[in-house]
């Protein structure tokens, strides 16, 4: 009986082990580093598809995958105004499950940027319920069957092109940046009740304030710390509180930042977006600004304005939007390994999975490269002929991607 409970326990174990983590936000858990059953490396609309459904409206929120369920968010027509909505799409079907209106966004609100979307942010779960965030029109949680549990609406501020930082989750709190024209503060809601817990001001001297980047809640030593880039600066902040814990000012003024920061090797990676963007290197640690003392390293070539980049161990692997150049840096020196061009005008992140780095362009165009610092491999070139803003989510051996009409799920055939 005990050599079976054994054996018993070791397939259990085996079988819990081998199992792929959901991606349940924005870039997944591992920061798009996904570690599950391989990937397809080509795919299309006619290639290595398990499924494709149509998605009504416009929305550029990438997919979440939890439990065997897709969400998303979209901004439908309703006469003139929106009608800002979150799905559920069944992940082994592609059935839609439920599609719920959150809020109204009424005729006459000011106009997204033309890469923007009135439904950009993604939405994030606890596994529980799940969260959709629409910027300035609000914020609200539903269970996992499309009940609405509370929504607020009263957190108002003049976006500039619109709203794009995701929501993260932080203990029993859900925090999200507000960079916008008239005012910037992080600002922490409970995530059971939709009511603040805390808000801080930026205090931000930039020129230009607004930005829209996604926060990183990471932890060094016994210290949890919330990472949020924004015009000028990139701040810690407690999560308990919102206080403000360090602050770093950028070499060159930066603003509309949109990527969100990378943690690893002991240092903070960030982009400090438009005008003249740069790959920053921080340490996370001190008090107060720590400008002088905790700027590592910064690098120009390859920074990119929209698209996250990715951390593959000592590799730092980056984007640039316009001309697609994609570069390998040296993650603890900044030091260039190699830069090549792979696609023009990118925005979607970079995702790493089985030693290749995935990415996607604006136009669809796909593009598989090895994760290596010794020389730039194409791997393998796919195209969807149809608008990608979205970032990959990946579980199980599966591959979802968002166009600007459909949601498709590749498999390896």
């Amino acid at each position: 009986m005990k050599i079976f409970a054994l054996i018993l326990t070791v397939l259990c174990l085996s079988t819990a082990t081998s199992r792929a983590e959901d991606w349940p936000q924005f870039r997944g858990p591992n920061g798009g580093n996904y570690t599950g059953t391989k990937l397809p490396t080509e795919w299309g609309p006619d290639k290595n598809v398990a499924w494709q459904t149509p998605i009504s409206g416009k929305g550029w929120s990438s997919p979440i995958v939890s439990k065997g369920k897709v969400y998303l968010t979209t901004a439908d027509l309703k006469g003139k105004d929106y009608s800002l909505q979150a799905i559920r799409v069944d992940a082994k079907t592609g059935k839609i499950d439920w599609q719920k209106e959150v809020f109204l966004e009424p005729a006459g609100s000011p106009n997204p940027h033309s890469k923007n979307s009135h439904a950009s942010p993604t939405p994030i779960t606890d596994g529980v319920n799940l969260f959709v965030h629409f910027g300035h029109m609000g914020t609200a949680a539903l269970d996992l069957n499309g009940k609405i549990l509370w929504k607020n609406s009263k957190i108002t501020y003049k976006p500039v092109h619109g709203n794009g930082g995701s929501p993260i989750l932080a203990g029993d709190n859900l925090v999200f940046s507000v960079d916008g024209g008239d005012q910037q503060f992080i600002i922490a809601l409970k995530k059971k009740t939709g009511d603040v817990a805390w808000k801080t001001d930026r205090k931000s001297k930039a020129t230009q304030p607004f930005s829209f980047s996604t926060p990183l809640l990471i932890k060094v030593g016994s210290q949890e710390q919330i990472i949020s880039p924004a015009s000028g600066f990139v701040g810690a902040y407690d999560p308990k509180t919102g206080a403000e814990l360090w602050r770093v000012m950028y070499p060159v003024a930066g603003y509309s930042v949109i990527p969100q920061p990378i943690f690893g090797n002991g240092l903070i990676y960030l982009s400090t977006s438009y005008n003249e963007p740069l790959l920053l290197a921080v340490k996370p640690d001190g008090k107060g600004d720590v400008t002088k003392s905790n700027l590592v390293w910064q690098q120009k070539k390859g920074a990119p304005h929209t698209p996250t980049s990715v951390l593959v161990g000592e590799e730092l692997y980056s984007l640039s939007d316009k001309i697609g150049l994609l570069t390998c840096l040296n993650a603890k020196t900044g030091d260039v390994y190699w830069s090549e061009r792979v696609a023009p005008d990118c925005s979607a992140s970079l995702m790493h999975a089985d030693g290749k780095i995935y990415l996607t362009n604006e136009t669809g165009t796909g593009v598989v490269v090895a994760a290596s610092k010794d020389a730039y491999k194409e791997i393998a070139r796919s195209e969807m002929k149809e608008k990608t803003f979205a970032t990959f989510a990946a579980v199980d051996g599966a591959l979802y991607l968002r166009t600007e009409t459909k949601l498709f799920r590749f498999e390896q055939k």
